[in-house]
């Protein structure tokens, strides 16, 4: 049995410049998938304004098969949640069109299919980074074996990325090579944070140098900026339209202006939500430093411009296509919804390189 979730499905789409990075960087990721199923409750509007339709597959773009594979796809365990105790019932999706939390397999496949989707690499969002340590190794150590027996079934289906009890770095490290070496794991969902402590603070360097080692992916997926609440109230789900994107973004700039991802170059992330808003805002990046020196510690001397950093990065990104609007090109009348691009394009507006793109990339 699994959770009820979607997630975002992303194409292939063939073209020869820097194609080998995108073949070992799927090797990582997405050669297998994995677990429970649900939303950050944006596919299902997507999905019913198209009608409950949608391209099946085989998906083909200029007349070539292509594999679709879904990066963004969450997933929950009922034993897992269980061990929340209490906290349990705080677990479960409160969007439109999850009363149903649990689903058989057979039935995500049959969803899967009528999406084109070929293969989801599914991931849990951490809800146990509150907990103690016995609790959260058992809650990972449920998670994951549950997800290395589903991916086992049908590896031509799923794949997963691993849960981490990042509140005990030196646990996680544990967790991870155990995840990575003898359970099939692709690499590990991780927060935007560790309940406010950030991913570029010294303590968590064990992990990142693990799974630099290991080459493990990093799926960092947020969980809203609480501190916010109080703004967040009103219409509009603000904690996670605004919330979302905005921690995904917090999380990315202290890893690139902390100095982490010079330290760790090696490390593979997807920053979830398109990164949040760092694309859009990238340049500002640039001469941060140079306009408010007092906020920047002048030991800590990046290798190169923080807008460049994005080119050791993965989005998945959305990119909503309204009804009625013309195709993407080469998409051959296909009205696919997300996007994930190159990190040297994340705003789908360049033409080198390749590129996973769903929705329309020339806006």
């Amino acid at each position: 049995m699994t959770s009820r979730c979607s997630g975002r499905s992303v194409e292939m789409v063939n073209r020869e410049p820097d194609m080998n990075t995108r073949r070992d960087f799927l090797k990582g990721a997405g050669a297998t998938t994995g677990i429970v199923f649900c939303s950050c409750g944006l596919r299902d509007a997507a999905w019913a304004q198209q009608g409950g339709g949608g391209q099946r597959l085989p998906v083909m773009v200029n007349g070539k098969r292509v594999k679709t594979i879904d990066v963004h796809a969450h997933c929950r365990f009922r034993e897992a949640v269980a061990l929340m105790g209490d906290e349990a019932s705080r677990v479960l999706s409160q969007t439109r069109g999850a009363q149903e939390q649990f689903i058989v397999i057979e039935e995500r496949l049959k969803g899967m299919d009528a999406q084109a989707i070929d293969m989801e690499v599914l991931s849990i969002n951490p809800f146990w980074y509150r907990k103690d340590r016995d609790t959260a190794a058992q809650i990972v150590k449920v998670q994951n074996e549950k997800l290395a027996e589903l991916c086992a079934s049908r590896p031509d289906r799923f794949a997963a990325f691993a849960s981490l009890a990042l509140q005990y770095p030196d646990l996680a490290v544990q967790q991870l090579e155990t995840a990575m070496k003898t359970q099939g794991l692709r690499g590990a969902a991780i927060g935007g944070s560790v309940l406010g402590e950030d991913f570029s603070e010294a303590k968590f360097h064990p992990v990142w140098a693990k799974a630099e080692e290991l080459g493990a992916v990093l799926f960092i997926h947020p969980q809203s900026t609480p501190e916010l609440a109080r703004r967040f109230k009103g219409n509009g789900w603000l904690a996670n339209t605004i919330g979302n994107p905005l921690d995904t973004t917090i999380a990315l700039q202290h890893l690139i202006f902390e100095g982490t991802l010079d330290r760790f170059p090696g490390l593979k992330i997807i920053a979830a939500h398109g990164g949040g808003y760092l694309a859009s805002y990238a340049a500002r990046s640039d001469h941060a430093c140079f306009v408010s020196p007092q906020n920047c510690n002048p030991e800590i001397k990046l290798k190169k411009k923080p807008t460049e950093y994005l080119n050791q990065l993965y989005f998945d990104a959305l990119v909503f296509t309204p009804r009625g609007a013309p195709p993407p090109r080469g998409a051959s009348g296909r009205e696919p919804s997300h996007a994930w691009q190159r990190p040297s394009d994340p705003l789908g507006a360049a033409s080198g390189g390749p590129r996973l793109r769903h929705g329309n990339p020339d806006r």
